[in-house]
């Protein structure tokens, strides 16, 4: 970002949350053309008030640090335009974790589940070296994609209501892409049902709605995972079979 202090003689209005008074701040900043919004909070943090805390790395909506409400709607301060918004521009941190410092919020909670989920366990008996039909990799690739920017689980009712019951919708995405991988050898849809809470979930979409990477988690994972442990439930055989499993 250029200098914005000598760049531009026009400007916006960006109201940012203060941790420490507890409430919203206006401050007037240039505007340039491209301009997203981390722009305008990094200029505030280096032009007007050095104490404003951020979190932000890449800038180019590939590592998921600069995530906020922006009027409300859990978004990519990075990936955010200020053309796109209204004249008066409302950033506040993720509402569904622990705020550590204005826009800064503690996500480690995250990273704690994902230590839970049973880690991919293939095959031993497939042929080496593995080979593994391109409709397989399709299905799970866009799972991939996620960068662990954790808007899904900001944006989840379930999550801010439910927190200790429910994994969220990223955790899910992670179990789906290990669950549907041709040579994994685990069921973890009864982790997900027992510990992980999957029945809270009354598939809104709006974690798919805010996925930066546009991943179909409702759609692709949620809802596989879902039938997946229903199946599991209720199917006698599959029933049968994890009783005889268990009882080895």
């Amino acid at each position: 970002m250029s200098d914005l202090n000598s760049v531009s003689n026009r400007r916006i209005t960006i109201s940012i949350y203060r941790s420490e008074s507890r409430s919203y701040v206006d401050y007037t900043v240039p505007l340039e053309d491209g301009m997203v919004v981390l722009d305008a909070v990094r200029y505030v943090q280096e032009f007007i008030d050095t104490t404003l805390a951020i979190r932000w790395n890449c800038k180019a909506a590939r590592c998921g640090s600069c995530a906020a409400e922006i009027n409300n709607m859990p978004k990519l301060m990075c990936k955010t335009r200020i053309d796109t918004l209204p004249d008066k521009i409302r950033v506040a941190p993720m509402g569904a974790f622990t705020n550590v410092s204005d826009l800064v919020t503690d996500v480690s909670e995250n990273y704690m589940i994902n230590r839970q989920i049973p880690e991919f366990k293939p095959d031993e008996r497939a042929e080496r070296p593995w080979r593994i039909a391109q409709i397989d990799v399709d299905r799970t690739k866009e799972f991939r994609k996620c960068i662990e920017c954790f808007l899904c689980q900001d944006v989840c009712h379930v999550i801010r209501e439910h927190k200790a019951d429910y994994v969220g919708p990223r955790h899910v995405v992670k179990v789906a892409s290990l669950d549907m991988h041709p040579l994994d050898t685990l069921d973890r849809s009864e982790f997900l049902n027992r510990e992980g809470g999957l029945g809270f979930c009354n598939i809104t979409k709006c974690c798919q709605e805010v996925c930066p990477e546009g991943i179909h988690i409702t759609d692709n994972a949620i809802i596989q995972e879902k039938e997946r442990a229903v199946d599991g439930d209720y199917d006698p055989l599959l029933w049968i079979s994890r009783k005889i499993r268990h009882n080895r």
